[in-house]
């Protein structure tokens, strides 16, 4: 079980300073008073192809969610699950994206910071200190924040928000699979599997590829462990 040491820690240090490390940006004192501490994380940094998503969730403090964790580590059956625990059982949560074209212009990273901050900014409870799973919180200029390495694994919050983020992004590359059948997302999800890559290779870019990440992969001779055969029957 997950327990809460990480948001418990916060609670106890927030008007000593934020020992645990990473960033802390101070702008009241109320976080003690009211307990909102919302957890945020992505999914999809890493695909070939799709929008990249993001989650912010508020859980009751001390709340127990048995299974919970992070989602990399879960059956897609166990994310499903938890996703709908979680959305019952949280004080307030948001899923948000970052568009293709949002990728491409200002970068991979960028673009998922902007999907975590659009939603934060549009959870039905504000929060008082938001828990931000990596190290990099810029953009996060209106809450108390802290960059936490690994969170989905230390955070509660964090947990949940990457499990949401999760199963958001995959029932959306499940819908743009019966657009674009030919690059089998409802399987690679969009990441460079070796499938992805000689499909790539044989039909071209679709609408949904992340141009910006494809200027190698279409320009050199990778080579595929999966024959061109069984490859060509399913076409």
């Amino acid at each position: 079980m997950m327990n809460w040491n990480l948001e418990n820690s916060i609670l106890r240090e927030y008007y000593e300073g934020c020992e645990y490390g990473g960033s802390c940006k101070y702008i009241g004192d109320n976080i003690i008073r009211k307990n909102f501490i919302c957890g945020t994380d992505e999914a999809g940094r890493g695909p070939l192809a799709g929008d990249v998503y993001a989650a912010a969730v508020i859980l009751p403090h001390g709340l127990e969610i048995e299974g919970l964790a992070d989602s990399k580590l879960l059956s897609p059956k166990r994310r499903e699950k938890l996703y709908d625990i979680i959305t019952e059982k949280a004080l307030a949560y948001s899923i948000a994206s970052a568009s293709i074209d949002e990728i491409d212009r200002i970068n991979i990273l960028n673009a998922a910071l902007l999907a975590m901050k659009r939603a934060v900014a549009t959870l039905s409870i504000k929060p008082d200190f938001v828990l931000i799973d990596g190290h990099i919180v810029r953009g996060f200029d209106d809450y108390n924040t802290l960059g936490i390495v690994k969170g989905d694994a230390k955070s509660p919050n964090i947990a949940a928000a990457s499990i949401l983020a999760k199963v958001a992004r995959d029932r959306y590359m499940r819908e743009l699979n019966e657009m674009y059948p030919l690059y089998h997302f409802e399987r690679n999800k969009g990441y460079p599997t070796h499938e992805h890559i000689f499909r790539l290779q044989t039909f071209g870019e679709c609408p949904v590829h992340r141009k910006s990440f494809l200027k190698n992969i279409l320009s050199e001779d990778f080579q595929t462990q999966i024959r061109v055969e069984e490859l060509q029957e399913k076409v």
